[in-house]
């Protein structure tokens, strides 16, 4: 246990148990039903301080996480949502554990090696990011999705999010800050009709600070791996 304590800098506990604490009581205040989207919440933050820190482990409960929102996203009828995690960010979330799991930084299992994406590499993303988006565009829109273009967004945001962890770049935890920003405007608009979604926007709120963190502090990884090549 102190060493699992001790793994933490005290930012990375501060963000997490702001993060819990937050979660739970706005979970108490607006909600008290829906234990799903606390375990959700919960699980979500938990994987993404993890993954803040290049640890595999932060992918698993990723993975658990997809499934939960995407059950959540079904009964809001925000089928976007649910495709784009259980169709997408689950099992892209299967890749990046397995591709974090081959690719420690120097043996170590919590850390993992970040890798610099080349510029025809990114070309290629944003292109398929593009294709991706198209695609789900007309699946949404068949299944009558709510507010089919900012879930549309919030595919492509994401798309590029799971492709950048799978990739091990840097810029993945920008990708879904962008991502999270989208995500509050659905769930907002969501509180409109049923005051109880209010603790889900919550949630994200706190996954923005959360994501913005792990794209800080992946930075300083790539840093200090650099540094460290260079001495060798």
């Amino acid at each position: 246990m102190k060493k699992l304590i001790n793994y933490f800098t005290k930012t990375e506990k501060l963000l997490w148990s702001l993060s819990v604490f937050i979660i739970v009581l706005s979970f108490c205040i607006f909600d008290r039903e829906n234990y799903l989207t606390l375990a959700a919440s919960l699980i979500g933050a938990s994987s993404l301080i993890l993954s803040a820190k290049g640890n595999p482990t932060g992918q698993a409960l990723m993975i658990v996480f997809s499934i939960i929102y995407g059950i959540i996203s079904y009964q809001c009828r925000y089928y976007g949502e649910m495709a784009t995690y259980m169709g997408m960010t689950m099992p892209m979330a299967v890749i990046s554990l397995i591709s974090w799991l081959r690719n420690p930084y120097k043996g170590k299992k919590a850390e993992v090696k970040v890798n610099t994406l080349k510029a025809v590499e990114v070309i290629f993303m944003i292109l398929l990011t593009l294709a991706v988006s198209a695609a789900f565009y007309f699946l949404l829109k068949f299944l009558g999705t709510a507010y089919l273009e900012l879930s549309t967004i919030s595919v492509a945001t994401s798309f590029a999010a799971v492709y950048l962890t799978a990739r091990r770049s840097a810029f993945f935890g920008l990708a879904y800050a962008l991502n999270d920003i989208v995500l509050i405007i659905l769930w907002i608009l969501a509180s409109i009709s049923d005051f109880s979604y209010i603790s889900v926007t919550v949630c994200f709120c706190m996954f923005l600070a959360n994501d913005i963190y792990g794209f800080i502090n992946w930075r300083k990884m790539k840093n200090h791996q650099q540094r460290d090549a260079a001495c060798f």
